[in-house]
């Protein structure tokens, strides 16, 4: 049996667990550092989990590749299987916490395009009364579209690993230091365009931050944080950059009726070599949702940032997107949502390069919704559609793509 399989078996054994009656458990003296009782699916002894599975796009896909409409676009029925789970033990007064996935993608046709994948987190908290301390390592390795540039579907590997220190100031702030390490790694079969993305984008990525974060109140605080970051390239050294930011925060606990984080700064984006054009100015990171009468929910998210890109005439672009749903009960176990979202790509040329529209602007348009029925708490099944295009002065990377569909979660 293949370890995906045997992975495979063992994260359906979980969610089939999840249905038999929770074993008693240590309730953590400090619930905010842990998993919340009241939602922890399956509990052996000190081991806790929360599996989910999901079987999504289950349906037709029109445009597998994302190719223009001159160039015969490929239409195939796919299917996706991803299974998953979150663990956390307790350990003394500290919390050993992971989450494991993978996603198995099938495609009817396009045989090329199938792939496992699959990621793993596994993060260690040790809160005490004026000492926080945390460590967290990831894992990814993918075949998938990194980001709204590039279409191919791309092999690679990304390994992380970091850790903080919180020190309780005064009753209610806290000053922070945290560091980061990232490599991003590319196959070397990995195309698109003819530019090797191995090449291309394989890079390292280290970074440290000093914080201060006020809690306003239970469910509310607020931070400042300076990041200083280095982005190094193994085998593109012109793409090096070196980059501080300043950003301010407002984070909103989970039980609050809006509920998520909203950070707003200001990046000084340096390139190391005097032919790339520097970036000065906002980001933005925005993950939130809010919930009126138990029947209606509304989320929005946004960014503004740097991005790499693969064409080394146009290294980086300035993503600016945002995407918001709202999710309405009808009636009963019934629910429909809708979606929406758009993202500009804005590129910066290199001086001397060659470039066929200079410092050019694409927009990447997604929009749809599904009709859900709810069975009991955990599953619901859905009917999906979703259209995705990309408009740009380029026609070779022009395209437009819709899903139709069904899916089944559990979990979510």
């Amino acid at each position: 049996m293949t370890c995906f399989s045997s992975r495979l078996l063992l994260l359906l054994l979980m969610a089939l667990l999840s249905a038999a009656p929770n074993a008693q458990a240590q309730i953590p003296e400090t619930p905010d550092e842990g998993p919340d009782p009241d939602h922890v699916r399956v509990r052996i002894g000190a081991l806790w989990l929360n599996p989910t599975i999901a079987l999504s796009n289950v349906g037709v896909n029109t445009n597998v590749f994302n190719e223009p409409s001159d160039q015969n676009p490929k239409r195939d029925f796919t299917a996706t299987v991803t299974p998953a789970a979150d663990l956390w033990l307790r350990m003394g007064r500290s919390w050993l916490s992971g989450n494991v996935k993978e996603s198995f993608v099938w495609y009817q046709k396009q045989a090329s395009e199938r792939s496992a994948n699959n990621s793993y987190t596994v993060g260690w908290r040790m809160p005490t009364d004026r000492v926080l301390l945390a460590a967290t390592a990831t894992f990814l390795q993918t075949r998938d579209r990194p980001g709204f540039e590039i279409d191919a579907r791309s092999d690679r590997t990304e390994i992380g690993y970091g850790g903080a220190l919180e020190l309780r100031a005064l009753a209610r702030t806290f000053v922070g230091f945290k560091a980061n390490r990232q490599n991003v790694g590319f196959d070397k079969d990995a195309f698109f365009f003819d530019s090797s993305l191995r090449t291309q984008l394989n890079r390292t990525a280290t970074s440290a931050a000093v914080s201060l974060r006020h809690q306003l109140t239970p469910l509310t605080s607020l931070g400042f944080e300076v990041i200083r970051s280095e982005d190094r390239f193994d085998l593109s050294p012109l793409r090096d950059s070196n980059s501080t930011s300043y950003s301010g925060t407002v984070r909103l606990d989970p039980a609050a009726l809006i509920k998520g984080s909203a950070s707003f700064g200001y990046r000084d984006f340096e390139p190391v070599d005097a032919g790339l054009p520097p970036y000065k100015g906002a980001t933005a990171a925005i993950d939130l949702a809010y919930s009126m009468f138990g029947t209606t929910r509304f989320s929005v998210e946004g960014t503004r940032d740097v991005q790499y890109s693969f064409d080394i005439n146009q290294p980086y672009y300035l993503l600016t997107g945002f995407s918001g749903s709202v999710a309405q009960q009808v009636f009963g176990p019934v629910d429909v949502v809708a979606r929406a979202g758009t993202r500009r790509l804005s590129y910066r040329d290199r001086t001397g390069g060659s470039i066929a529209i200079s410092n050019r602007t694409d927009f990447v348009h997604t929009y749809g919704g599904s009709v859900g029925y709810h069975m009991g708490r955990d599953w619901r099944l859905s009917f999906n559609v979703d259209r995705q295009n990309r408009v740009s002065d380029l026609a070779s990377r022009e395209y437009d793509n819709l899903r139709i569909g069904t899916a089944l979660t559990y979990g979510f």
